[in-house]
């Protein structure tokens, strides 16, 4: 259950910053957006270039991260019974 939680969250957090910041490239110039759009490696170039526009949607996209990973590790570990610990 905790591990769909994180996802979720996780999902909502790497969405809100993506739009956001797809949304800075837009504002920039359309040829920004289209490339951020289409070509994924040009959002971090953008964001990188004009960081400060770009910082707080990119930072808050880079916070789903910890939310994936953590979702993962719990959702992807079996519950250990003493039988399967060997005991």
């Amino acid at each position: 259950m905790l591990a769909s939680i994180l996802f979720i969250i996780g999902a909502v957090l790497g969405l809100v910053g993506g739009i956001w910041l797809l949304v800075v490239a837009f504002r920039t110039s359309i040829l920004w957006g289209l490339g951020s759009l289409f070509i994924p490696p040009v959002i971090i170039i953008f964001a990188i270039m004009h960081w400060g526009d770009a910082k707080k949607p990119f930072l808050i996209a880079l916070c789903s991260i910890p939310f994936y990973v953590a979702g993962f590790v719990m959702g992807g570990m079996p519950m250990m019974s003493p039988e399967m610990m060997g005991q």
